[in-house]
């Protein structure tokens, strides 16, 4: 049968009014055609109407046998057929939902991933903004100590030809360490370092740390310098190789004595 022909015998495969073999070709078509299960659903609706406007008499013992009969054989395959439908379209539903629901759920994770990144960033900043405060606040009160120090030494360091215009100051004391501050000093060429030495009557300088001038030429440092350095007689700065050296090499950026 032709797909109108088949159209046409719905309403009456709605009633039940078909022969078997007619009935499940209409049923086998409507399980593939879209519009056709349209068309079926309304017939059904009209059906039951019109069962339901009819009076309702009671029916002699040998016809209702009948009517159980044809009922149960009709029934049953649009039934499991109508069923199927139902399962396809739920199915489509459920998928749809699922489809919609996983895509809010990415966006969702998307968006936290995003906020826990940022909270992270933000997390490591403040560590190391703390960490800068406490070794600034270690900083400062190691050098209110040296500062504060009873046998405090102050020694002015003047610039060398190789920096005139570079000037510094330390504050020295034997039990505490020393203060150093220093400006104008020009950056260092690239695999090179200044280093601060304590020079004394010994032979051999004494190291008493590296130092690294900012943008503007500025340092300043705290160095925990021996407690048994001898007597200083000078404080001095040279340019050295990266790391620093045991003994100075390099030449002297500045010049302070005792």
């Amino acid at each position: 049968m032709t797909h109108e022909q088949l159209r046409t015998s719905i309403d009456a495969w709605a009633l039940g009014a078909l022969p078997e073999a007619e009935a499940r070709q209409v049923e086998a078509h409507l399980a593939e055609c879209p519009e056709c299960q349209a068309d079926a659903q309304t017939a059904g609706a009209v059906a039951v109407g019109l069962a339901g406007s009819a009076p309702a008499q009671a029916p002699s013992p040998s016809v209702r046998a009948t009517l159980m009969s044809a009922v149960a054989v009709r029934t049953r395959p649009s039934l499991a057929a109508r069923t199927g439908w139902l399962v396809a379209a739920a199915s489509l539903v459920l998928s749809g939902y699922l489809t919609w629901d996983g895509l809010r759920l990415r966006d969702q994770v998307a968006t936290l991933s995003t906020r826990l990144a940022e909270a992270q960033a933000l997390n490591a900043a403040a560590e190391t903004r703390v960490t800068t405060l406490q070794h600034a606040a270690e900083r400062g009160a190691s050098a209110m100590a040296v500062l504060t120090a009873p046998d405090l030494a102050q020694i002015d360091l003047a610039g060398q030809p190789e920096a005139p215009d570079a000037r510094a100051r330390a504050f020295w004391s034997r039990e505490r360490g020393m203060v150093f501050s220093a400006s104008k000093l020009p950056p260092p060429p690239p695999g090179k370092t200044y280093q601060v030495w304590v020079v004394t009557a010994d032979p051999v300088p004494i190291s008493a740390g590296l130092i690294e001038p900012d943008s503007q030429g500025l340092v300043d440092v705290v160095f925990a310098t021996p407690p048994d350095i001898p007597q200083p007689k000078a404080v001095a700065v040279t340019l050295e190789p990266a790391g620093g050296v045991p003994a100075p090499t390099g030449a002297k950026y500045l010049v302070g004595l005792v």
